[in-house]
């Protein structure tokens, strides 16, 4: 019933979808999460080594292959064999996005950092929008814990501190605002006991 026959109404007509499921559904979700373990237990999982990593979120999978590209594209067309209606995009390379987040071998070790879409605006809520003062801060700090969370080395986070920055200054907010943020997020990592960021005893050794 869940996946051949889901009715919706557009146009004044019922149109009845004969595979799949509708997006968003609890149900539907549960099924890709159960489809996708048969998945990579019958397709990806033998072929990797015992030392190669290995991350699904539901459909969004990644792995490390350290065998030729050639042995892993047979892997991948072999995968997309498994289920006649389902046909998984592939990316092979050194730097890969992977959900929000890119993914780079650098001389075989794994470094992170935030994914930007190439074609997204440095859009959040305006300064100028009616919003709670509240709202901003949150804004600000959210962005600066994602930088802190995804960025695998200091040179990358603060590569990420000044895309922040002129995001919010693109947004109108001012100036003043925003160094009294960053220097709130400095403080409260100083003062916990958080081994995030050990090597930082002043915020002004990263300020950008």
């Amino acid at each position: 019933i869940v996946l051949q026959a889901n009715v919706f109404v557009y146009g004044n007509k019922f149109y009845r979808q004969i595979i799949g499921g509708a997006m968003g559904s609890a149900f539907t979700l549960t099924l890709a999460n159960i489809f996708m373990w048969k998945w990579e237990q019958q397709t990806i999982l033998p072929k990797l080594a015992s030392h190669e990593l290995y991350g699904r979120y539901i459909d969004d999978v990644f792995f490390t292959w350290n065998e030729s590209e050639e042995n892993v594209q047979q892997v991948l067309e072999a995968a997309n064999k498994f289920h006649p209606n389902i046909k998984l995009d592939y990316h092979i390379g050194k730097s890969i996005p992977f959900l929000d987040v890119i993914l780079t071998n650098n001389n075989d070790i794994l470094s992170s950092s935030i994914y930007h879409k190439p074609s997204a605006e440095p859009l959040v809520v305006s300064f100028m929008s009616d919003h709670p003062r509240h709202v901003f801060r949150n804004v600000i700090q959210t962005a600066l814990m994602r930088a802190a969370r995804y960025s695998s080395t200091f040179e990358v986070f603060n590569h990420e501190l000044r895309r922040i920055r002129l995001m919010l200054l693109y947004n109108n907010y001012p100036l003043n605002y925003i160094n009294e943020q960053f220097r709130r997020f400095f403080l409260n990592f100083m003062s916990s006991s958080s081994a995030l960021l050990p090597l930082i005893d002043n915020e002004n050794q990263y300020s950008v």
